[in-house]
């Protein structure tokens, strides 16, 4: 219960403080509108830095069903754990989401377009091609899960898969940050690095239900791209890992 309650509240609070930076630069009258990329992507780096260091300190800071998954195939996560990880992240997403959206409220009532409403709960590609989409989410996770198991190397040398997950903060939160910044600098550019299933379906699922003046629709058609490419790349990681770990 610990890791699925560390799991929710570290997800509220990345998705607090990431969707919170997109809001503040797309949303007018705010201080940082019109701040640019950069801020964004500082902001989820550092985001994703407090995220897990505080989780951690609960008890479990993947905050990333791609990651989970990731450290499942590798051995550094029990599988009867993924599928409770993953409903908490979501959750913790949605909730996250929600607070963001309370918290700018008046801005929202402010702001007269429907594109950027929804950018600040979900992500969307600049130029929709399924195909390449789907790729650039999946490298990007890839990138990130592997970045993750280099941290997590010696750990995953003394778990047998068996045991507790083993959780981010203790990795060295900061340079998980630090990736997830490199990532949306570099490869952020083609559909906002969602590079997180949770990230992208519970704010979306939130934008849904809410009474928003003026929005659009939530673009569900795009929607199972930033899950599955993110979950293909996370798993793609750990096999890599392994195969990589297994070489003399």
């Amino acid at each position: 219960m610990d890791g699925l309650l560390a799991e929710f509240v570290g997800t509220a609070i990345l998705l607090l403080l990431g969707n919170g930076v997109v809001a503040n630069v797309l949303l007018p009258g705010t201080k940082g509108h019109a701040s640019g990329w950069h801020v964004i992507a500082a902001g989820w780096g550092m985001a994703v830095f407090t995220a897990v260091w505080c989780a951690d300190a609960l008890g479990s800071s993947h905050l990333n069903p791609a990651v989970t998954l990731g450290l499942a195939v590798a051995g550094g996560c029990p599988w009867n754990s993924v599928p409770g990880y993953i409903a908490a992240q979501l959750l913790g997403a949605a909730f996250g989401g929600l607070a963001t959206y309370l918290f700018y409220q008046p801005y929202y009532d402010r702001c007269d377009d429907p594109d950027a409403i929804l950018a600040t709960f979900c992500t969307a590609p600049n130029i929709p091609n399924r195909l390449s989409n789907a790729g650039s989410e999946s490298v990007g996770t890839l990138i990130l899960v592997l970045a993750v198991l280099s941290f997590a190397a010696p750990s995953l040398e003394m778990t047998s898969g068996d045991e507790s997950a083993i959780g981010l903060g203790s990795l060295g939160a900061l340079p998980v940050g630090l990736v997830v910044y490199a990532i949306g600098l570099s490869l952020g550019g083609t559909t906002g690095h969602a590079i997180n299933p949770a990230r992208d379906l519970g704010p979306r699922l939130v934008h849904a239900l809410l009474p928003i003046t003026g929005k659009r629709d939530s673009d569900w058609a795009y929607a199972p791209i930033p899950v599955l490419g993110p979950l293909a790349g996370g798993g793609l990681a750990g096999l890599l890992w392994l195969l990589l770990k297994s070489q003399p």
